[in-house]
């Protein structure tokens, strides 16, 4: 079904275009200046991914999209992003959790599609896997270090882990496009990852001194069908002002 195929590649572009565009924000606000490249340069490889990815949705779906079409002239209901990549920049604490738990899900997304029947996107993946396990690497010795380090890093990191929690199970669940792809052996199923990503997530925790917030009172749920926070709507607002103000416009 061309339809749930497209709508498979949009949820796993719109998570890095939209995660890409929040890491962007720290470049100047970060730490110190490395960290603005790294930041930046992990920034850069979601883009390369979400351009991968946006290319050949609009190539399954066969309306003549491209990729900056599909990043720039869709309004918030068509983007498929999980809650977790929108939500405004907190402090750097907050983003070192927010990068552990996406990092750790990319990893094992990524590893499980390397041998997709989609050969675009397992070539996509063979890439990406080596990509993300970086990412992964470096929000885990950022969490290392604030957890295990002042008594105020410790206290800044267990609220951002706490900021985040909310957004976490919405990576690991189900959605009618997942279902679709993993039956067909184009996608695997957000569920089939939950346990080894809560796994490595749980045991940098322990070496951080550090223990997994109690669970919300209530979770975001919804991004892949389109629904999201309000974050979302300001973001876009940004993100596409160049693109809708000269339309038609190349540079």
């Amino acid at each position: 079904m061309t339809g749930q195929h497209t709508a498979y590649l949009l949820g796993l572009g719109d998570d890095a275009l939209v995660y890409a565009q929040r890491l962007g924000e720290w470049l100047t606000r970060a730490p110190q200046i490395e960290e603005d490249m790294a930041l930046g340069n992990i920034g850069l490889d979601l883009l390369g991914q979400a351009r991968s990815l946006l290319t050949r949705a609009g190539e399954v779906e066969g309306h003549g999209r491209d990729e900056d079409t599909l990043a720039m002239l869709r309004d918030e209901r068509e983007f498929r992003n999980v809650q977790l990549v929108e939500q405004p920049r907190g402090d750097f604490a907050q983003e070192m959790a927010r990068l552990l738990w996406f990092s750790s899900y990319q990893v094992e997304l990524w590893t499980g599609l390397v041998d997709s029947a989609d050969t675009t996107l397992a070539g996509v993946a063979g890439k990406a896997v080596k990509e993300v396990v970086y990412h992964r690497d470096h929000a885990t010795q950022w969490v290392l270090r604030l957890g295990d380090g002042t008594p105020g890093s410790h206290a800044r990191m267990r609220a951002g882990l706490a900021a985040v929690q909310p957004y976490v199970a919405e990576l690991g669940e189900d959605h009618e496009a997942a279902r679709w792809a993993a039956s067909e052996g184009v996608g695997v199923l957000p569920s089939s990852l939950a346990e080894r990503v809560n796994a490595y997530v749980g045991e940098v925790l322990q070496q951080a001194t550090l223990s997994m917030p109690d669970p919300p009172r209530w979770h975001a749920r919804g991004g892949r069908e389109g629904i999201h926070s309000e974050a979302m709507g300001f973001l876009l607002a940004e993100m596409q002002h160049i693109a809708r103000s000269h339309p038609g416009a190349t540079w």
